[in-house]
């Protein structure tokens, strides 16, 4: 027994070694910690939008749908300009402008809530904005791990922004009924039907933007070399064709995309069953949408002790519709936290494979539009997917919950076994 303690302690050293090991370059730890504290507010406030859109709407799915339409049209719109546009323009003025944008968002949509001024129709308007910004901040985000650590720790980065991203949901959804129900008495008047309540995680939000905006303005983005500045047509058709004649990147977008399009659908999926098939309330809900993220944590610790993340991706693709089989079939709210909890690591584990292996396969000059590429496969496909989830899902539909849960999972499994030999299964240079 006392033998095997040590060799327990060294298994745990290297582990964490290994799993963590970008965070040692002190300008990514930097902004690694500084990103995981606003996301906390950006899933609250996402929680909050959710819950609000079904209280305006009586629990209306087609309702949620079009608000996720409303705020990743921009991406499918914008993500090859903005591609060209990281490429061409500093980052740090990038985001900037970005989380700006976004922070003022939060703000009208805290004062409306409060006030009284809230409806869908201004809901779907702030989204929009809200996308469009993304449209720009979510590839610059992406591409900017290059600059703050070398090639061989990029992998694990890209593990570890994902972990934040994923570890700030869980907290921020967890949180969720904590501060909804702190949000009755200090904005509702102590009446837990008063909308204002829902105000409070979308003020919190707007603080949260702070930290990030200071630590931007601050950090020491290096200069990056740009030759010349052809047209911005021309860089966006160069991004095109190398994506074209990479076949390890052309066919892990494919993937990703038909994906999104059919079962990366939860931001719909898990707030209409916890309001609709299950009847909770904010605590519930929150718990429900936090047991995903808790999943998606786990899942992005995982991937980041992995060395080949293509590995993973054929497994976390089918593991995902599996778990969602079975999700659909759960009555008890338990055992759909665990199953969703399933949901979450196997998406994570999925969705890191396919980021790390684009970012590990292009080249820094073309990194911005690669990177714009992926985020409009990943998101700008996320309107048309929200539209035939919420509808396949609703319960006067067609299938109904169930059924239209199993409906998207079908559709997910013949794309894995569609694209199943073509997707890479090794890096480049690597056998």
């Amino acid at each position: 027994m006392k033998s095997a303690a040590p060799g327990a302690l060294n298994k745990f050293q290297t582990w964490q070694q290994t799993t963590f090991h970008a965070l040692r370059w002190p300008h990514y730890r930097r902004y690694w910690m500084s990103q995981m504290l606003s996301l906390v507010g950006s899933w609250m406030q996402t929680t909050a939008q959710s819950y609000l859109v079904l209280e305006l709407t009586h629990n209306n799915s087609a309702a949620l749908g079009w608000v996720t339409v409303a705020q990743f049209t921009p991406s499918l719109l914008l993500s090859l300009f903005a591609g060209a546009v990281i490429d061409r323009m500093p980052r740090r003025r990038i985001l900037l402008t970005t989380q700006i944008t976004l922070m003022l968002t939060s703000l009208s949509l805290a004062l409306t809530t409060h006030f009284g001024g809230v409806s869908l129709g201004l809901v779907m308007v702030l989204a929009f904005v809200a996308g469009t910004a993304n449209a720009f901040d979510m590839p610059a985000r992406q591409s900017m791990v290059a600059d703050f650590v070398p090639r061989e720790d990029v992998a694990n980065a890209v593990a570890l922004n994902s972990l934040s991203f994923n570890l700030s949901r869980t907290l921020g959804q967890a949180v969720f009924g904590v501060v909804a129900a702190l949000g009755v008495s200090l904005l509702g008047g102590g009446n837990a039907d008063n909308i204002s309540r829902l105000a409070f995680p979308f003020y919190l939000n707007v603080v949260s933007f702070v930290v990030v905006l200071w630590v931007i303005a601050t950090l020491p983005f290096p200069v990056r070399e740009r030759g010349g500045h052809p047209a911005v047509l021309d860089d966006i058709r160069e991004g095109l064709a190398y994506v074209r004649v990479t076949p390890s990147i052309r066919y892990t977008l494919m993937l990703l995309g038909l994906l999104s399009l059919t079962i990366i659908n939860f931001n719909v999926i898990i707030p209409y069953f916890a309001r609709a098939v299950y009847g909770l309330r904010e605590g519930g809900f929150g718990a429900l949408n936090a047991a995903f993220g808790g999943g998606a944590m786990v899942g992005a610790l995982w991937q980041a002790s992995r060395p080949n993340p293509l590995r993973n991706l054929r497994l976390g693709a089918v593991l995902l519709i599996v778990s969602a089989v079975v999700l659909a079939f759960v009555v008890n709210i338990w055992i759909a936290g665990v199953v969703l909890a399933c949901c979450g690591f196997s998406m994570l584990t999925f969705l890191i494979s396919a980021n790390s292996s684009v970012q590990l396969t292009v080249p820094n000059a073309l990194r911005g539009r690669v990177m714009s590429l992926y985020s409009l496969v990943l998101v700008g496909s996320a309107p048309l997917g929200a539209l035939v989830s919420s509808n396949l899902i609703a319960q006067h539909g067609l299938f109904g919950p169930k059924w239209g849960l199993c409906v998207l999972a079908a559709l997910g499994a013949l794309t894995v076994l569609l694209l199943w030999r073509r997707i890479p299964r090794v890096l480049p240079g690597r056998k």
